[in-house]
């Protein structure tokens, strides 16, 4: 507050010896901070300005997904904004058979949100490679920081795919 008050001190000064023309007004004093003294939240609030044909995980079960008002029910693969009903129904489940996909679509996404459940599992080197190989950078968090890391990414109009499963699977 103390920066923000100085600054409101300070601009009609400076202002004035603008209008002067005097560029020796104010020496070797520094130039107030106009910065606001709200977060970018709240200046930026994409939140409310997502797209209707836009993907957007608005909660989870234990045994599911709620995404744009629609409830699902086991583990979600979603590229873009296209969502499908995904095999795997615990973490030992997943393999390069059930990412083949990702051989297949374009553009490819430039990151893989792994869901893992309701907690962080090592991913074995296979699966890891695999991914590599298709040219995406692979990201394995728990389910539900997964859904919300998905939407951010996504709003922010970039190319990802998110693997999840439901938050009540654990190892």
């Amino acid at each position: 507050m103390a920066v923000r008050q100085r600054a409101v001190t300070t601009l009609p000064n400076l202002m004035r010896s603008l209008r002067k023309g005097s560029p020796k007004a104010a020496p070797n004093q520094p130039l107030p901070s106009l910065r606001r003294a709200f977060s970018l939240y709240d200046q930026i609030n994409l939140i409310d300005n997502v797209p209707e044909d836009q993907l957007r995980f608005q909660g989870y079960t234990d045994t599911g997904f709620t995404v744009n008002g629609v409830q699902y029910e086991g583990s979600l693969l979603c590229i873009g904004n296209l969502l499908l009903s995904w095999t795997p129904k615990k973490f030992s489940e997943i393999t390069p058979n059930c990412l083949s996909i990702f051989q297949l679509v374009r553009p490819i996404p430039e990151i893989l949100i792994l869901g893992c459940g309701r907690y962080i599992e090592p991913v074995n080197p296979e699966l890891r490679q695999f991914i590599r190989s298709t040219g995406m950078k692979l990201e394995a968090i728990d389910s539900r920081n997964a859904a919300s890391t998905y939407n951010i990414l996504n709003e922010e109009g970039r190319i990802v795919a998110a693997a999840l499963l439901p938050y009540g699977v654990s190892s």
